[in-house]
């Protein structure tokens, strides 16, 4: 019980600096959100131009269509209330209102029928967008080099990107084409009203001002508030991750990690609900301000029109006409008002989304001139030096290696001295600090990226399990036909996994799914062997291919590697020495740097650090 007591270590987390970016911007004023304005419909724009033309063009004609009957139709309301006032009997004057009613209803129905295509049309535009900006986030979360995913900065940038920039996408266009079509309404019932009267136009903005101030204010707060919650939110999905995902499942249950869970997640949604809390406290305050200094405005509005009508400065039929006018401007302006905070605030994190395609775009790599080597004689890595993102310690420190056409090298050393680093820069994921990687005189700087991985087969120990059918997951979406899937899966001994499954190579391997199945480590462990394999690439990288393999399938498995090896080049990543005996050269990392290299022979005899291990690791089994 007393371990129930102790307080949680909720790393990255630091309650009292979830407000640091707060003062940024709630202190953005009004006239910035306008100034802003114009940047955001044209950036909405745009974006759904890319995604449909037409819809588009439609959209916004349409709109464009409904303002116009608007104010016809208001016009027409005046040739009505000027039959209905003047003198005479009520049949003729009823009589005479009828063509301008007529234009009326035909204002109104035309201006219904616009609205409901425009509508139609806009619905259209928002599955096209969400797919454009889906595709963009993705094609560049996928181009990315793999460091990135070592920064702590971009994870959060993808972080508000994915959770609410994607989102927000195709609510920013609609809400900016609302903002159009509320600026569409406006001007036409401010033509109207400039007919009538001139005095009537600046009224209007009284009535609404105060109410915009408090849409804009409670934007800032709940923006500036949830960007300060990032961290929070990524921690409280990570661990609803543990406690919901089958990946964890089974650990969460033998551990009995159930209770300490969710005192984690509850502490960090409790902090959340807090700050959450108060944010609802402090919109509901700028609400009720905003509403009461808008029913004064309203009132001034209905006074002023009062006494322009005593004064006689007005007709009567004028002023019903007004009325209308008013109430429609009104309800025009309260609606650009609406659309223009949601706007802003949609427009925010959009404008995560941008930023963090501006800044994924400026970690590609730029264009480079030379094509991929098809073959080598002699893979060198000369004087590598490489730190991850966010650390002060070199990962490696002035690494050489050599790698000659058709043989076995092995990489060997303590966790953390550096193997896997090394050969991920020989495969091309990660660029060194400094040094060189050639394939015979070829400088691996100078050949675009994607096209070099095409030339390095990975059998990785952190493998991943694909929700896709065994063909896939073997052949990664290639098409080099049915014989060299076969023949992979036989060298990997992935055959007798693959005959035990229902539908054979189209069984879904995702348990999840209707009809899937689930495999053990070690079966996955030879699918993983077999997609190296059939990749059939000049340089194939094992790294801990046998990490899950009992004692007889990993002596089969390092068999085939071998006899598969037979004139290709095996880098060979392991902490069994065993199984690296017979390669033609062994470099022994330590903390970063090479500190011994040769054959198995030399190495025992030079008695240092390998000779120790592989001492350590004999004793073991006498």
């Amino acid at each position: 019980m007393a371990d129930a007591e102790e307080p949680l270590e909720l790393g990255e987390l630091s309650i009292s600096d979830w407000y640091a970016h707060t003062d940024k911007l709630t202190e953005v004023g009004f006239l910035t959100i306008a100034r802003r304005l114009p940047a955001l419909v044209g950036q909405a724009l745009r974006l759904a131009w890319r995604a449909s033309p037409r819809d588009t063009v439609a959209t916004v004609a349409l709109n464009l269509l409904g303002g116009v009957f608007t104010a016809f139709g208001l016009l027409a309301t005046t040739g009505v209330l000027y039959a209905l006032f003047s003198e005479g009997p009520t049949a003729e004057r009823v009589t005479a209102a009828l063509p301008s009613l007529i234009l009326v209803a035909a204002a109104a129905v035309l201006r219904t029928t616009t609205q409901a295509a425009a509508g139609w049309a806009q619905s259209r535009l928002d599955p096209q967008v969400s797919r454009v900006i889906e595709e963009r986030l993705y094609g560049l979360t996928s181009l990315v080099d793999l460091a990135s995913y070592d920064d702590s900065e971009f994870h959060d940038a993808l972080q508000r990107a994915r959770t609410r920039g994607v989102s927000m996408a195709d609510a920013v266009v609609a809400t900016a084409i609302n903002v159009l079509t509320a600026l569409i309404g406006i001007v036409a019932v401010a033509g109207v009203l400039g007919v009538l009267h001139p005095v009537l136009l600046p009224l209007l903005v009284l009535a609404v001002l105060p109410d915009a101030w408090a849409a804009v204010r409670t934007a800032k707060m709940r923006y500036s508030t949830l960007y300060a919650l990032i961290p929070v939110s990524r921690r409280k999905w990570i661990i609803s991750e543990l406690l919901a995902e089958r990946r964890a499942a089974a650990e969460v249950r033998s551990f009995t990690m159930r209770g300490f869970l969710l005192r984690m997640y509850d502490a960090v949604a409790r902090a959340e609900q807090e700050v959450l809390l108060r944010l609802a406290r402090r919109q509901t305050f700028a609400r009720l301000v905003g509403e009461a200094l808008g029913g004064l405005g309203t009132g001034l509005v209905y006074v002023a029109l009062g006494l322009l009508l005593a004064a006689g400065a007005v007709p009567l039929a004028v002023a019903g006409t007004a009325v209308l006018a008013i109430r429609s401007a009104q309800t025009s302006l309260a609606n650009l008002m609406y659309a223009t905070n949601r706007l802003y605030e949609e427009g925010l994190y959009f404008t995560d989304f941008l930023d963090f395609c501006a800044g994924a775009e400026r970690r590609l790599a730029a264009p480079r001139p030379a094509a991929a080597p098809a073959d080598f004689e002699l893979i060198r890595a000369g004087d590598i030096t490489f730190t991850y993102p966010g650390n002060e310690n070199p990962a490696l420190r002035g690494v050489s290696i050599e790698i000659g056409k058709g043989e076995v090298v092995a990489f060997v050393g303590e966790n953390g001295s550096g193997k896997t680093t090394l050969a991920k820069i020989l495969s091309g994921l990660y660029e060194p600090d400094s040094g060189t990687v050639t394939w015979d005189d070829l400088d691996l700087r100078l050949v675009p990226p994607e096209a070099m991985r095409l030339n390095t087969a990975v059998i990785a120990q952190d493998h991943t399990r694909w929700p896709l059918t065994a063909r896939y997951n073997i052949t990664m979406g290639t098409d080099k036909g049915e014989a060299a899937l076969v023949s992979a899966a036989e060298v990997a001994g992935a055959d007798e996994v693959v005959a035990e499954l229902p539908y054979g190579y189209r069984t879904l391997l995702d348990r999840r799914f209707k009809d899937g199945q689930e495999l053990s480590g070690g079966q996955w462990q030879r699918i993983a062997v077999a997609r190296g394999f059939h990749r059939d690439a000049p340089l194939l990288i094992c790294d801990e291919p046998t990490a899950a393999l009992d004692a007889r399938a990993e002596h089969a498995l390092f068999e085939r590697i071998r006899a598969h090896s037979d004139g290709r080049t095996v880098l060979l990543i392991t902490h069994r020495l065993a199984s690296v005996r017979y390669a033609d050269r062994i470099y022994v990392l330590d903390h970063g740097k090479v500190v011994e290299e040769g054959t198995h022979e030399q190495l025992m005899t030079l008695d240092g650090l390998y000779a120790d291990l592989y001492s350590l690791q004999a004793s073991a089994y006498r």
